[in-house]
Parts: structure tokens; sequence; C-alpha cells
């Protein structure tokens, strides 16, 4: 029979102040049923003794074992003893020890059954251990009794204190919450066993976050403890949480954490502008959508609480200007909404609103949460391009319309305070062609060559206004000229018509349709008349038949057409129009005579060669090559007397290029000198006869100095005129030198802006001056050199 016990250190437990629990030195038995062991109860240990007597084998006694976790002695840790009833003292009995921490954690004395821990013990990592112990005859080694099972239980002590296995925290509330609104829940975890004394009944304090916040010593609840906390004021806390164990009594151990709290915003605050009054400027050129100035609305909450709305409610620029939110930087962004005008308004006046558009009710009567604020807007003038009024132009002009014809009064204006002078032009890249021409100073927009419906009908020209003090400021209005339709092309055959006949042919047979094409456009529509020419009016071979569709039918007159006789006929067709003037042309239909099978179909057409009529000698023909002959070389002698009379406008190189072109034999005197030439000799424009030949050297350019001259000072339309006239004579005359220029001198001398020209006032003084060089220019100033050199006293010249 086992029995087990344990002797008490007394200082050891008297210290701890843990009682032990042991029935070996009490002589407690337990009886083993079935491999399992029970306590048995002190009237029942008589009974038991005699009917052990009776059994053969004995079985084990033995018990549960207590030890404290964390004992810090030097010497192994006495747990418990064994002991087998069969053990007499004499050593006879070996005690083995096996299972789990045996040999490593517990060691037993095999002679007395001492059992020792021999390490440290933590509750925290292993509550209790499963050994296993057998009694063997130390001689034989015989099992003296079955093995059985036992529990170590490692017993507690407090040295854990509470952790908070979360921390730290962050936790948020919103501002101005009432007091008791709960914020976070901090949990702490203490590893003493919760079930043996206080070790893990924790209990919560606050260390630091006061008068602010409070926690439930039972939960861990932390609740707000002021009313009224404006995030505004102070947003960050930090609050330190104690945990502490034993119930918080004196002696327990503790743990701290620490939480962050931030008070989260509440639309609380309106919205205020820092300024009652803004002055801001922009310039009338500015273009519609620019920003003129920008607005801002203080709001001392964030996020969606700080969100702002700007409108205009009041002022007279309500219709003129915008006001836009920036959702990034919450600011009110001034635009343009219409185009602005220095001259008619200078200055606005803007009231301008911001509101918070997300409000709580709770704090309306914090409010109002909106605000207003002037704005006074001050429109700049700047020097605005010339504007045309209208801003565009639809001119219809007839075809033929005379070069020089004044087509349309083109007019624009300084929109400044200043109505600075303009000056007009014409984009050359509009009009390549040249086809137009507009006056510099009064803007009437001319023909400068004749037009042509059928080879261009609509032109699209860009005029040009430039303010006469600053040429960079430029404005263009575009003039479309639509040309009209002028009965000026007769109709002609659509085609080259050749017609074939039949030698059997009958009279009155179709052998031709005809139709007509005119490049004319007239409004009623195209009509052709059909006739045959006055010479083949009573053609005895064929007719014509108008069909009144713009076609006709040419028809035979007779039958008994013979080849031999005659294998070809040309007949000549009259082709009128409807336009006014009635333009006819005539056209010739080849009619060939064919033989043919009897159903008509064309054989041959070949004539019989021709055979010279016996009456036409050679010597006829010699004369006739002589004739044409003569006529070639007299047409070679005019070309060659023409090109003579044009040789003086070739260029020597020894002359002036001007004195080639005009040579003048006298001085005039200006703009005052009416006898010098005749002015009425410029007043017939239309003098000069169209020349069709096409120049093959470039266009010149003309340059005007009239843009030097006041603009009172205009010349008459009829000099424009005979100006361009001449201009499109030179430019289609194929024998014009190519160094042709036009100038336009309109003031020179006393009074005008050029003033005079003269170099006789140059000299203004009365010093001597040295012409010595003169005599070394050659014998072309010979006389100059006389005039002006110096000659000694005996006449010689110096």
């Amino acid at each position: 029979m086992w029995t087990s016990g344990r002797m008490s250190n007394a200082k050891h437990l008297l210290g701890l102040g843990i009682s032990l629990y042991f029935w070996g030195l009490m002589d407690l038995t337990t009886t083993v049923l079935s491999g399992s062991a029970r306590p048995l109860a002190e009237g029942q240990e008589d009974n038991l003794s005699d009917k052990l007597h009776q059994r053969m084998k004995r079985s084990w006694v033995w018990n549960q074992f207590f030890v404290l976790e964390e004992y810090t002695g030097t010497d192994p840790l006495y747990v418990g003893k064994l002991h087998s009833d069969m053990d007499r003292g004499d050593g006879s009995i070996k005690y083995i020890l096996s299972g789990e921490g045996a040999g490593i954690v517990f060691t037993i004395d095999d002679t007395t059954g001492d059992i020792h821990a021999i390490q440290r013990l933590d509750r925290e990592e292993r509550s209790q251990y499963t050994l296993r112990a057998q009694a063997l005859d130390r001689r034989t080694g015989r099992p003296m009794e079955p093995e059985s099972e036992f529990i170590i239980k490692i017993q507690d002590i407090n040295d854990n204190e509470p952790k908070f296995l979360d921390g730290p925290y962050i936790a948020s509330v919103p501002e101005m919450s009432p007091v008791g609104t709960s914020v976070i829940q901090v949990t702490a975890t203490d590893a003493d066993d919760p079930t043996y004394g206080n070790s893990a009944r924790v209990v919560y304090s606050i260390l630091q976050g006061q008068p602010y916040f409070s926690v439930d010593s039972r939960t861990g609840l932390i609740r707000t403890a002021l009313m009224n906390m404006d995030r505004e004021a102070k947003e960050y806390y930090e609050v330190i949480i104690q945990a502490k164990d034993m119930g918080g009594q004196l002696g327990g151990l503790a743990g701290t954490t620490t939480v962050n709290i931030t008070l989260s915003d509440v639309n609380d605050n309106p919205p205020r502008f820092p300024q009652k009054h803004y002055q801001m400027s922009v310039l009338e050129s500015a273009p519609v959508s620019s920003t003129v100035g920008r607005v801002v609305a203080k709001d001392l909450d964030e996020g969606i609480n700080a969100e702002m709305k700007y409108s205009l409610v009041d002022g007279d620029g309500l219709d003129v200007f915008d006001i836009n939110t920036d959702p990034n930087y919450q600011v009110g962004i001034i635009t343009v909404r219409k185009p602005l005008s220095f001259e008619s308004k200078k200055s606005y006046t803007l009231k301008v609103e911001g509101a918070n558009p997300h409000l709580e009710m709770r704090f309306l009567n914090l409010g109002p949460f909106r605000d207003t604020t002037t704005v006074h807007i001050s429109v700049e003038d700047v020097d605005e391009p010339p504007v045309f009024e209208p801003s565009f132009y639809f001119v219809e002009v007839p075809e033929d319309v005379e070069i020089g014809t004044t087509i349309q009064i083109i007019s624009a204006k300084d929109p400044d305070v200043t109505n600075n002078s303009i000056r007009y032009s014409i984009d050359r890249s509009s009009d390549p062609g040249r086809f137009f021409y507009v006056d510099i100073t009064s803007g009437a927009l001319m023909t400068a060559r004749p037009l042509d419906r059928e080879d261009v009908s609509w032109h699209n020209i860009t005029v040009l206004a430039v303010e006469l003090n600053n040429p960079s400021q430029v404005g263009s209005v575009s003039v479309m000229v639509k040309v009209l339709d002028v009965n000026d092309n007769a109709p002609e055959f659509a085609r080259f018509y050749e017609a074939f006949v039949c030698e059997n042919t009958k009279a009155g047979q179709l052998i031709q349709t005809v139709s007509a094409i005119d490049r004319d456009d007239p409004q009623e529509g195209q009509h052709f008349y059909y006739s045959l020419a006055p010479e083949a009016a009573n053609n005895p071979n064929f007719t014509l038949r108008d069909n009144q569709d713009n076609t006709a039918w040419i028809l035979t007159r007779r039958s008994g057409f013979r080849q031999h006789e005659q294998n070809t006929f040309y007949l000549p067709i009259l082709i009128s129009d409807n336009g006014r003037p009635v333009l006819s042309s005539t056209g010739t239909l080849t009619v060939h005579v064919c033989s043919c099978n009897d159903d008509g179909m064309v054989m041959s057409c070949n004539a019989e060669a021709y055979v010279l009529p016996v009456s036409l000698s050679r010597g006829a023909l010699i004369a006739i090559l002589a004739c044409i002959f003569v006529l070639l070389v007299l047409v070679l002698l005019i070309l060659s007397m023409r090109r003579q009379r044009k040789q003086p406008y070739i260029i020597d190189e020894e002359e002036n290029i001007h004195e080639n072109i005009v040579r003048y034999d006298d001085e005039g005197g200006g703009e005052e000198d009416t006898e010098a030439f005749d002015i009425a000799a410029m007043w017939n424009p239309r003098e000069a006869q169209l020349v069709v030949k096409n120049r093959q050297d470039m266009l010149p350019e003309i340059e005007s100095l009239s843009r030097y001259v006041p603009q009172a000072c205009v010349m008459d339309s009829n000099v424009h005129s005979y100006v361009l006239t001449k201009l499109y004579e030179a430019d289609m005359d194929l024998w014009a030198p190519p160094f042709d220029s036009l100038q336009t001198y309109m003031f020179e001398g006393n009074g005008s802006v050029a003033e005079s020209l003269s170099s006789l006032q140059s000299v203004t003084t009365d010093s001597d001056q040295s012409y010595d060089y003169l005599t070394d220019w050659g014998p072309r100033f010979k006389k100059l050199a006389e005039m002006y050199g110096a000659t000694d006293s005996s006449g010689a010249l110096w």
C-alpha cells in the first residue's frame, strides 16, 4: 500500500500565508479502484483496514501535491513524499518517477521517496504536471506495487501586473458633447489565476486627463466629464489609465496605458469675412471667364463644416460678373461674365455673401452661419484695336463692274477715348489675286482688276484697320463679295459634233442631235435657240429643227448624196441664248457622206483621191508660196521696228535708272505750282484699253505716302480710278519694264509734313567751304568745279 506525504516548511508556508494539504503524515488513505483514486472518510478506515488484511495484493496509497510558483530559494524545493507499506525502511524498495517533467523539473529520492522541484516554476507557463510513480524491489527489480499516476499542481501567487494588450489607444469624440458621452473602453488582462484570490481582479482609475474625462473602475469605459469642450480651443488630449489588481488594494500590481483622444469638429462657428470692403481692378480687354480677384470668408471649423458657398446678392454688376467657389481652398473667385468697356462704365460694386451649406440644428443659435462683404471693381482703360461697324460685310457686285468702282465703304473707329485716326488695308493672303483695293483713309473698297464670275464667283477678303498712332493695334473685318452673273459668254456646242449620212439616205432623215452649253448662269435658267447661219439659211442639203428643249435636230433636205461628188459637208449652226444682251456663236457640224449597206450600216467613208484641177499650174502654186513668204518677212520687220522703239527703256549701266523713265528739263514748284503740269489730263481714267496679255514678271507693289498726310486731305475717287486702271494696264502689258514703280507725291514744299525737299537752302551759314575735290571727279564735273572752285590772281583754277 502506497502512502504519500509532505513535510511543510514552516517558514516558507507561514511567509506565503498558504495552507498546504497533505494526507501522508496524517495516515489518510485512498483506495485505487479501476485505476482511479478517491479519498476515504475517517469512519471507513477501520473497515478498510480489515478488508486490506484479507487481500493478497497491496495497492498504492498516494496524494495530490501542491507547490508554489516562483520559488526563489537556492535549495531544491520540497514537493512531497511517496511511501509504500512494503517499505520497511531497510532500503530494499526503489522508487521510480516518470511522466511530465520527471528528471528535469522534478526529482525523487529512490530510497526515501522524497520529491523535489529543481527548476523555477511558473503557473502562467504551466499550471500542473501529471507524473507516474512505481516501487521496485531493489535486488530483483520486480515491481512491488502497480504503477500509479498523480498530479502536481502549481499554486498561483500575484506575480503578474495587469497589461493593456491593445494600447496605446486612439479615440475621438465630437466637440461640445454632453457630459457622460462614451469615448472608448479600455481592457487590461492579468495573467494570474482569476479563480484563486484577488490576484486577477482588476480595478481601473484615471491618472491623467481630469477634469475632462472619467473612467469606469470596473468596465474601463472612458466618458466625457466636462461640458462644452471646444475643439478650436484645445483639440488633442492625452489620457493615462491605470489598471491595478488585488482589487486595487495596497500591494497590488498595476499597469498603465495611454489614450489619445481627439475632439472631432462640428459646425459651431459661423463664417466671417476678415474685410468688409475689397478693392479690385480689371482691364477692359479681359476675356470672358477671366479672373478678376478672390474673396475668402474665414471659418474656424474644418472639413465639411468649413465648406463655403459664395454668391452675388446685390450690386450693379450682377449681369457683368460672376463668382465661383474653389472647393479646394474655399475661396470665392470673381470672374468676368460679359465683355467690359471702359468707355461705357468705369466701375462696379458687388455685394458678396459667403455661407455654410452644411448646418447642425443644435448650433443654429450660434449663427447666422453667413456673412457679406462689399467688392468695388474698377475697369482700367487699354488701347483697343479699331472696331468695325458692322462686324461683317456682304457685297454683291456684277462681274462687268469697271475697274476703280467703289463697291463698299468700310468703316471702323477707335473705341478708346482718344479716338485715333484709322488707316485701312487689305490682308493680301485673303486676296491673292489682288482683285480689290481699299482707300487707306476713307475705307472705300474698290475693284482693282476685272471680275469674272465664271472664274471666281465668291471673294472672301479681310480688311484691316490700323491705328495711326499705334500700328500694333489692328482690327479686322470679313467682307464677302458675291460676283453677280452678267451675260458675257455666248453659248457653244457641248462637244465637237461629227455626223454621217448614207448615200442612199432619204430626205427628212435625222442625222444628228446637237446641244449647247453656256458658262453664264441666268436667274431664269438657260434657254438656247438654234438656227442655220445666215450664209447657210438656204442650204439645199440639210435643214435644222429647234426642239425648244435646248437641243436641235439636223435633218436631210434631199436624197441622192454621192461620195464621189462631195464626201464632206460643213454646216454652220447659229446658237443664241436668252440673256440680255443676247449673245450667239456659230458652231460647225461636219457631215461625212458614207457608203452604207441595205440596213443603213456605214461601210466606208473614205473619199476618192483628190486630184488637182488641170487649170491650177505649178507656177501658180509657187506664186502663192512667195506671197506667204513676203507676208512673213513683213511681220518680222514690224516686230523688229517695235522692239527698237522700246529700246530707250533698257538700262544703261552708266546712267541712273530713274533718268530712263522720265526726264525733267525744268524744276517744278511743288503743289503750289499750278502751271507746271495739266491736272485735267488725269481726269480721264477710261482712256486706257485693256490688254489681255499676261504679265510674266512680278507684280509691282503700291507704296503710298498718304499715311504721312493729314486725314483731311483725301485724293479724289476719280484719280484713284485712273491710277488703278493704269496699274492694271501696266500689269497686263508684256513689254512694260519690270522695274516700273508708282510713287504718290501729294504734298511737298512749305507747309507740308515733308517740308521743302530742295537743297538750295541747305547751307545756312556764310562760311567758306572748299570744293577743290570736284576737280578730281572728271570732266563731267568740270563746270561745277569752275563755278565753286577758288582761283588765284592769275585766274588759274586751284
